[in-house]
């Protein structure tokens, strides 16, 4: 992936945020980070709506960092959206969640998690596992190719 990567973090505790966008930091992450502090904000950015209708301030991302358990739209319900729409369902959506809960696993792959993080309690242990997400997601894995136009076509 390239230097110019794009990644969403939804996320609704602020905290959890400042945790991330530290890490990210910490890690020298080159790429642009977007937050969406909740689920209807991340729908929004994703399907360029309201304030995020410009696509060239606000590009789809080339990453999802999804928290699970918001008030309103959910992480699940996020998701659900995200893999439903054929421009965006190859984005890979990382759940980035404090819960280890084996339905809240089970149900994010069933939907469409790509991979399924628990929150690291420690700064260093954040700065960790950012640090692995940036080195497999966007060095070492190589990305779908692009859906616009092409998905449809093929689901027909």
């Amino acid at each position: 992936m390239t230097q110019s990567a794009c990644i969403l973090l939804v996320d609704d505790n602020r905290m959890d945020v400042e945790l991330a966008l530290d890490a990210f930091h910490e890690t020298h992450l080159a790429n642009r980070i977007e937050v969406a502090g909740g689920g209807q904000q991340a729908l929004d950015y994703l399907f360029g709506e309201g304030d995020y209708s410009d696509r060239k301030r606000y590009p789809l991302p080339d990453l999802i960092l999804l928290d699970l358990k918001m008030p309103g739209i959910d992480g699940f319900e996020v998701l659900r959206r995200i893999k439903a729409v054929p421009q965006i369902k190859r984005i890979p959506v990382i759940v980035l969640t404090s819960s280890r809960e084996e339905g809240d696993r089970a149900l994010s792959y069933d939907i469409g998690a790509n991979s399924y993080l628990i929150k690291p309690i420690s700064f260093e242990g954040f700065v960790a596992v950012i640090g692995k997400v940036e080195d497999y997601w966007l060095t070492l894995n190589i990305a779908p190719p692009s859906c616009e136009g092409v998905c449809e076509e093929n689901e027909r």
